[in-house]
């Protein structure tokens, strides 16, 4: 059910074409050249996940190194929504934490927005934390 993806095809872009609007209304699909470069990059992991053979959810795992170790976010997770309420987004984040602690990641981090009701239930009941912390965005024009 949940790999990672090692290779661009017409697939994974239609894809991602179908997911990432069902995620965000403000940001496109990546195209294929973009796909690569997450794909093909050392500090990324792209999960798929499958039902009946179909690609039918995505999420991306980062890393990055810092001066107090490895740690690692987990970004984009999405679900189809003929997918939803499958164990499908479980799926996805529990093959992500694997990998983040194979690799020796100090800890995985995610956002979700408090309307997202049923992913914030899944974070938690997986054993995420909530954190006293502001969250800061400086945004390019």
């Amino acid at each position: 059910m949940i790999s990672e993806a090692v290779v661009v095809d017409d697939e994974l872009v239609a894809a991602f074409g179908r997911l990432i609007p069902q995620l965000s209304s403000s940001s496109p699909p990546p195209t294929a050249a973009q796909l690569a470069e997450l794909v093909d990059g050392p500090d990324t992991v792209v999960f798929l996940a499958r039902v009946g053979g179909e690609i039918m959810g995505s999420l991306t795992l980062a890393f990055y190194r810092i001066p107090t170790g490895l740690k690692s976010w987990i970004e984009d997770v999405v679900v189809d929504d003929a997918a939803r309420g499958r164990g499908v987004g479980e799926a996805l984040n529990e093959a992500a934490l694997a990998v983040a602690r194979s690799r020796g990641a100090k800890d995985v981090s995610l956002t979700s927005r408090p309307s997202r009701e049923a992913a914030n239930r899944l974070y938690q009941r997986i054993g995420f934390e909530p954190r006293e912390t502001n969250l800061y965005r400086f945004t390019f024009d």
